[in-house]
């Protein structure tokens, strides 16, 4: 059986964490798993959202949807009314991410002291 070539041992680790740093660097700021969570159960208004997550300003709260719906995590819908209306959900890549908040909200929970 053939050796392995470390190099890419090193370079896969490397696009792994090149992967987790830019993961991290937008799901790490305080309040986006929890604006994410709270889409979980379906569309929603900032108000409904602001309601949901307890301590967040209104300024947090607007900063964490503009840069998950930058990151393509979260849809925004503008119903032009009258009254305007504005919605948020979860894109089909932020679905996709909820198994794994999921499991590391399990493993928090778990491993880490409350």
């Amino acid at each position: 059986m053939a050796k392995a070539d470390p190099r890419h041992a090193v370079a896969d680790c490397q696009r792994g964490d090149a992967a987790l740093t830019r993961a991290f660097t937008l799901l790490g700021k305080r309040w986006s798993g929890l604006v994410l969570g709270s889409l979980r159960a379906g569309p929603a208004g900032f108000r409904e959202l602001s309601r949901a997550i307890e301590g967040v300003s209104d300024s947090v709260l607007s900063d964490r949807l503009s840069e998950l719906t930058k990151a393509g995590l979260i849809a925004r819908t503008v119903d032009e009314g009258p009254p305007v209306a504005v919605t948020y959900e979860l894109t089909e890549s932020g679905r996709a991410l909820m198994p794994a908040l999921h499991e590391l909200s399990q493993w928090a929970e778990d491993h880490l002291p409350a």
